[in-house]
């Protein structure tokens, strides 16, 4: 077979096309996470305003507490690097992880659409239960009073608490936002009645808000939450998973939990914990 010049340079085009689109996406596919964070010099977390797992100190625009930036600098100091936040949402911490912004997400549910997209360790970061915080004349003892067209649910977008409502209360009329700051200013300006977050940030919005009940719909729903990786690195898969099971059996997480409960003005006796087995 002859070969002309002409096809001979569209070959060649292609297969160096190829070897750019292959090199441009190497880097985020490669299971060399470890190595690459080291020669950073930094651990890249995703942080979201979600007290008490991410609160930005609003003087100095640092993220100085929360739990989620305690693990982050905890796991941050086990590699020697130092703790890089990287701001993003809930429902963009995946995409952030697959176009290598982020190098991990804590407390983030390990659903099967995530599983698709990125890597979860076997290791539970910690355990919480499903709550809503309503207004005082609102009925919220059960779900199925909450699944009617009348009453309006705020719930950060593409969560597991929107994928629950979605599939629980869908008779309601359930308004969706970015993340769970909007979600509670739609319930402080009278737009929403509820606002359906997991409990512990449901705490810190009423402590801040003055106002509302908390309540635990039955049947009570209690998740494990972890942490998100970029797929394909079993290696740093396994080390995530070897740091978060230390910080949940030696009460770590618990530990940091209190701390922010108690930073924010809270008594951590009055919140339930989120170790299972305290529960």
């Amino acid at each position: 077979m002859t070969i002309s010049r002409r096809t001979f340079s569209q070959l060649a085009g292609a297969a160096l096309a190829s070897i750019t689109v292959l090199s441009a996406v190497a880097p985020v596919s490669a299971a060399q996470t470890l190595e690459v964070i080291k020669a950073r010099g930094s651990l890249r977390v995703g942080v979201t305003q979600a007290p008490p797992w991410y609160s930005k100190d609003p003087s100095s625009g640092e993220w100085t507490s929360g739990v989620g930036v305690s693990a982050g600098k905890a796991m941050a100091e086990a590699l020697g690097v130092a703790f890089e936040p990287v701001e993003v949402t809930w429902g963009t911490a995946v995409a952030a992880l697959q176009s290598n912004k982020i190098d991990i997400m804590f407390v983030l549910d390990a659903t099967d659409e995530r599983k698709q997209a990125a890597d979860f360790p076997d290791s539970p970061l910690l355990y919480y239960s499903l709550a809503v915080l309503a207004t005082d004349d609102l009925e919220a003892s059960t779900w199925e009073d909450l699944n009617k067209p009348e009453v309006k649910i705020a719930v950060p977008q593409a969560t597991s608490m929107d994928k629950f409502l979605t599939e629980n209360v869908a008779n309601a009329d359930i308004q969706r936002f970015p993340g769970n700051t909007e979600a509670i200013a739609a319930f402080q300006s009278g737009r929403v009645a509820a606002v359906c977050l997991f409990h512990p940030p449901l705490i810190a919005a009423r402590q801040r808000l003055g106002s509302g009940k908390i309540v635990v719909p039955a049947p009570v729903k209690s998740n494990p939450t972890s942490a998100a990786v970029r797929k394909g690195d079993a290696e740093f898969v396994a080390f995530v998973d070897g740091q978060l099971n230390e910080y949940y059996q030696s009460g770590r997480i618990q530990a940091w939990y209190e701390e922010f409960l108690t930073g924010f003005g809270l008594d951590p006796k009055s919140a339930p914990p989120i170790i299972k087995e305290l529960l």
